[in-house]
């Protein structure tokens, strides 16, 4: 039988064979790669990156934050609903109306009583309302000062005397009802403030980052 020769595979002669790193120029041969032995090796060498004045800083803004003050602690933990406007009309006019009773029966329709409790009710009612109906707290409030004023309001009998009553509540106690007014608009302002200025930021962000372009397919 005859056996067929075969040629022993040269070097190099296969393709994709990776050739050996040669020197710069000037130079001739193999360049050997140094080892640096592992005592001398520091913090950034197994990076290989050099820390600089941007990863310092870095570290030190994830520092350890301060604690913060207890009365923040104590606001957080309070329950934040958000009440839509109809929700926070109810809301409001509830609330006073339930307070202008408890005045009537605890102190005997004090309107100074009734007015010192509209601020709270009105900074609740500001706080509480959703994004989208931050206009309604302002109105709202007014409204419910005066639906509150019903079981606080001196009048005589029948519905004449009640309506004469409650006008003149209106008219003595205006203070009370400018002030609570004056705060949910000052709370609502700030909180409209803030959402403006979260989303130009968040358009900013958006607009600063680099356009992504799909990847060009290869031709086959």
């Amino acid at each position: 039988m005859e056996q067929h020769r075969t040629r022993p595979p040269q070097p190099g002669s296969r393709r994709g064979t990776p050739l050996p790193p040669q020197t710069g120029r000037g130079g001739s041969g193999m360049s050997r790669p140094v080892r640096v032995p592992a005592g001398e090796r520091g913090p950034a060498a197994g990076r290989g990156t050099a820390p600089g004045p941007r990863g310092a800083a870095a570290r030190g803004a994830s520092g350890p934050r301060r604690p913060a003050p207890p009365w923040v602690a104590a606001v957080r933990r309070m329950p934040n609903p958000r009440l839509t406007g109809l929700g926070s009309g109810l809301f409001c006019g509830a609330v006073m109306f339930a307070l202008a009773c408890l005045d009537q029966l605890l102190l005997g329709a004090s309107l100074a009583v009734y007015g010192v409790l509209f601020l709270p009710v009105c900074a609740l009612t500001a706080v509480w309302v959703r994004r989208g109906d931050l206009g309604t707290a302002p109105v709202v409030a007014p409204i419910a000062f005066a639906f509150g004023l019903l079981p606080v309001a001196d009048g005589g009998g029948g519905l004449g005397g009640r309506v004469m009553g409650l006008v003149t509540a209106l008219a003595t106690q205006a203070g009370w009802l400018y002030g609570g007014t004056l705060v949910a608009g000052v709370i609502v302002t700030v909180r409209k403030i803030r959402l403006m200025t979260r989303r130009a930021a968040q358009r900013r962000a958006q607009a600063s980052r680099p356009a992504t372009t799909a990847p060009r397919r290869r031709p086959a």
